[in-house]
């Protein structure tokens, strides 16, 4: 089974960065998909980005699209996400996920029940 770590969150004022990292292990598949989500208190999980091994391809959410970046060191089995110019409304406990599929945020977008393998969440507060 994948299990996945979520690390890097913490307090930041607007406009600065921060970034998140993702440890993973467990793959059986070199086709695998990487999700990032988040979650505001009372909110549902909303998926913010996602990357497709097999095509190289990432998808992020019109939210976050040109602020926040995805990148990976394969060698240490960690994904990053890059986020830059927080808003408050980015606060948010944020979520890796994980599915041994190729090509899934292509076929359904990033969307919570495609992934079943999840991290235990960083929490991310953005002050005004």
């Amino acid at each position: 089974d994948v299990q996945l770590q979520a690390f890097g969150g913490g307090l930041v004022q607007a406009g600065g960065s921060l970034r998140l990292a993702c440890t993973a292990s467990g793959f059986t598949s070199a086709d695998y998909t990487i999700g990032w989500f988040r979650q505001a208190p009372g909110k549902a999980r909303l998926g913010v980005a996602c990357f497709q091994r097999s095509d190289r391809t990432t998808y992020f959410d019109s939210s976050v699209r040109g602020r926040f970046s995805i990148s990976s060191d394969s060698t240490q089995n960690t994904a990053y996400l890059q986020m830059n110019n927080l808003k408050p409304e980015d606060t948010a406990v944020y979520y890796c996920a994980a599915r041994d599929q190729t090509n899934v945020c292509e076929v359904f977008g990033i969307q919570t029940g495609s992934f079943g393998s999840w991290g235990q969440g960083t929490q991310v507060t953005v002050s005004s």
